[in-house]
């Protein structure tokens, strides 16, 4: 007995270990997807006036990213899904960090739109097959929770991108810290495939003749269930939000009575800190519990947050700006898990479309609000973006009910 007894607790101790490896791994991967995504975020004003262009034109440097992931996204399995996930994977974060140091080198804004456009063809291998990934340990360990892991990855990725960007811009040019996120991508890359569980399985097999046709039959099927539809609008809503917040407060915050620089504005995003905290606590806390009701705390918690960034002090700024941030990342924590347990085969498609609709709401929210911001200020932006969490809220408890023989695509 006290043989088979060492056997079981040295296969428990492996298991942790692989368990805690991949999570680890899985949260880097969330860094590098998120490192560059929306590094001009907080430099808009410097890019503009580098480029001799306007702040609304600038933006388009978050579009041109956020709209190449959006486009690209659905195809990602058709070139990628031979090959093993690690390899794929590191090979992607390494991949990303090219087109930040052109980015950094553009001599014209065209040129600078371009590397930006680039940048968000790779970022789409590194989201689907991370999230892919996370749905086959259903099995093996909690979908939710090790996406909570993931979502706290970009919640760093999306800071450090941020707040480089920024210092580099105060301290010396916004050019050197295109080059320093580069730098970074490369670190990470090979921190990936370190930490990666190996595998020669491929990322998607590749079906026979008939059995393509029935899963695209399967694929159009599982289109048309409100489910998942709901949750590519729920994504929309999610990434439409954050991307206002976060574009158009950098702009309120420059003006007066804040007017405050490029440092302390990257400064702020240390906001997502407390987002990378919160985010796996959260997944914990929820494995029980629908994903709509997560859904609606993390929604009802960026709210609060956003209604707080109305108040007239930075500090109470800043407490709103750490809450709305805490309650994208939730969100996104639970439609991500929602679709990775919603669908059980052909994960790396779903997930695809479904980031083409994050992305695409992510696209809308960099310029769509433009208007808004220029006729009502930062009071308009908020009340922008409760109408779109309430709208994904109510659209969440209404069809985030998957169905009881799922599809299987």
């Amino acid at each position: 007995m006290e043989p088979l007894k060492s056997i079981n607790v040295q296969a428990k101790t492996v298991n942790s270990v692989k368990h805690l490896s991949a999570s680890f791994a899985v949260f880097l991967c969330g860094c590098a997807a998120f490192l560059n995504l929306y590094s001009p975020q907080g430099i808009l004003r410097e890019i503009a006036l580098a480029f001799h262009i306007s702040v609304a034109r600038a933006s388009l440097s978050i579009t041109a990213t956020t709209f190449a992931v959006a486009v690209t996204a659905p195809f990602v399995n058709i070139f990628i899904g031979r090959f093993e996930k690690r390899a794929v994977i590191s090979f992607a974060a390494i991949l990303s960090a090219a087109p930040a140091l052109f980015a950094g080198g553009s001599g014209t804004f065209i040129a600078f739109l371009l590397s930006r456009f680039i940048q968000g063809l790779v970022i789409p291998i590194l989201f689907t097959v991370t999230i892919a990934f996370i749905g086959e340990q259903k099995e093996r360990w909690n979908v939710i929770e090790m996406t909570s892991f993931y979502v706290a990855g970009t919640t760093l990725g999306g800071f450090a991108g941020r707040f480089v960007a920024n210092m580099m811009a105060a301290m010396s040019t916004w050019r050197h810290g295109f080059a320093a996120l580069g730098g970074i991508a490369l670190i990470l890359g090979i921190g990936i495939y370190t930490l990666f569980p190996g595998s020669t399985t491929a990322t998607v097999q590749s079906p026979e003749r008939s059995q393509r046709k029935l899963s695209q039959a399967g694929l159009k099927q599982e289109l048309k269930s409100p489910a998942i539809q709901a949750a590519f609008f729920v994504g929309a809503c999610i990434l439409f939000a954050q991307v206002t917040t976060f574009t158009y407060i950098s702009l309120y915050l420059s003006q007066p009575p804040f007017c405050l620089n490029a440092a302390a504005i990257g400064s702020i995003y240390a906001v997502f800190l407390l987002a990378m905290i919160v985010t796996p606590m959260a997944g914990r806390l929820s494995k029980r519990r629908p994903h709509s009701d997560l859904l609606l705390a993390a929604m009802a918690l960026g709210m609060i947050g956003s209604l707080l960034t109305l108040r007239p002090t930075l500090p109470e700024i800043l407490l709103g700006l750490a809450l709305s941030a805490s309650g994208t990342f939730v969100a996104q924590t639970a439609a991500n898990s929602f679709v990775a347990h919603t669908v059980k085969r052909a994960r790396v498609v779903a997930v695809g479309l479904y980031l083409t609709s994050y992305y695409l709401g992510g696209s809308v929210g960099s310029i769509a609000p433009m208007p808004i911001w220029k006729r009502f200020g930062w009071h308009g932006c908020v009340a922008l973006i409760i109408l779109i969490q309430l709208l994904a809220i109510f659209i969440a408890r209404l069809y985030w009910k998957p169905p009881a023989d799922p599809i299987r695509l």
